[in-house]
């Protein structure tokens, strides 16, 4: 009989690993399946990083490490966020943890009691919704379809607002969207956020390297509110280094302290490799991703282009991340070998049996009509993969 927490009972398993643990397992009994569930760079971590990771080996920098981080770390993304966004973060407002995830945990255990209601547009990345419920929080969802980019207005957010309200949380570039939200779409929101003193909203920017717009925009430039938001971010995405571990927050400094103490019960300081490989990565120009950025916007288009020539599909055009996600609700109602498409999770399920393609439904992202297509992969893997999943939508009747 499982004794386990309720807390347990109340969680539900990341959609995004569970796909990916499924399709590593048909891939390991032999079936020859094309991945494109996991939100993470094909692309290896930067020679210049693993050099300074060498260097910090044979340095002998293997002891326990401050619980926020080391403190040429903090400087150095103290330094990144007034060079790249213009953001005056000073090394005790800087959090660094074991990836942008725990900062984002950090901060939602440091701000939501229980019963506080957090406000989430969706589509959302799928942790988000998992997390408030661990933070006891209450998830309040406002919507955003493909017809307005999958971003929601401020007037969506002032009307969510009541007075259990304590939290925003939301990502630009958006995962699973790719939606970017404009400067003056942010100046918006900061708008009703100065109509509501005690409303907090944590900013996810992990993909801020990511984007094809020319510049990222953050939340935290306007000055009236920067008091008021979180930024998140980290080196996972734009530096492909997810496998190091490093995420960070920007935040007032009574906000950091509080995730500094829960930081300092939980895990303590992270990797004290990883932390001077991130201190490499963020002294770095954003220029040196240059490359990698034009090939995750070649691949968009690409991806895109092939998508459109499928009858059903109906897609936006992401400006950043390295996700599509199409409207595929014009398959649902229709039939494959006399089974009913009722959703997306059973389109999912049809596309990685039928076609060998494994991707994530929307229904874990907030949204029921769409399913999430990653294309960190290969242009070959890409046109492999849009080639059966049209071949096998084909199929279906109505």
């Amino acid at each position: 009989m499982s004794q386990v927490a309720d807390r347990i009972n109340h969680l539900s398993e990341s959609q995004t690993l569970a796909m990916a643990r499924r399709s590593r397992e048909l891939q390991q009994a032999g079936v020859d399946i094309i991945s494109l569930s996991l939100g993470e760079p094909d692309f290896d971590t930067p020679d210049f990083v693993k050099v300074a990771a060498n260097r910090a080996i044979a340095d002998n920098f293997s002891h326990y490490t401050p619980v926020n981080g080391f403190q040429d770390l903090r400087e150095a993304i103290s330094t990144k966020f007034k060079r790249d966004n213009h953001l005056a973060y000073s090394p005790d407002e800087i959090v660094v943890s074991t990836g942008a995830k725990q900062s984002i945990a950090n901060a939602m255990l440091s701000l939501v009691n229980p019963g506080d209601e957090v406000i989430v547009p969706a589509p959302y990345w799928v942790s988000y919704i998992e997390i408030i419920k661990m933070a006891e929080g209450i998830p309040v969802i406002i919507e955003a379809g493909i017809d307005n980019d999958f971003k929601v207005t401020a007037d969506q957010i002032e009307k969510a607002i009541t007075t259990r309200t304590k939290l925003m949380i939301f990502s630009t570039p958006c995962n699973p969207t790719g939606s970017v939200y404009s400067k003056n779409e942010l100046a918006a929101i900061s708008k009703v956020m100065e109509r509501h003193a005690n409303f907090y909203v944590i900013c996810d920017e992990i993909y801020e390297h990511i984007n094809f717009v020319g510049h990222h925009e953050s939340l935290a430039q306007f000055d009236a509110t920067k008091n008021q938001v979180i930024t998140i971010n980290g080196v996972s995405k734009g530096f492909a280094m997810t496998g190091w571990r490093i995420g960070y927050i920007g935040a007032p400094k009574w906000i950091a302290d509080a995730c500094t103490k829960i930081q300092g019960q939980v895990t303590s300081g992270t990797c004290s490799i990883a932390q001077k490989a991130a201190k490499a990565a963020v002294s770095e120009s954003p220029a040196v991703l240059s490359d990698m950025i034009k090939a995750f916007q070649k691949r968009r288009d690409l991806v895109l282009g092939l998508l459109n020539e499928i009858p059903g599909m109906k897609t936006n055009i992401p400006e950043g991340a390295f996700y599509v996600f199409p409207d595929i609700s014009s398959f649902f109602g229709k039939f494959f070998n006399g089974k009913e498409i009722k959703n997306a999770n059973d389109l999912s399920l049809f596309l990685l049996d039928e076609a060998k393609v494994a991707l994530v439904t929307g229904e874990a992202f907030g949204n029921p009509n769409c399913i999430r297509i990653s294309y960190a992969a290969s242009e070959k893997v890409l046109e492999e993969a849009m080639k059966r999943i049209k071949e096998a939508l084909s199929k279906i009747s109505a």
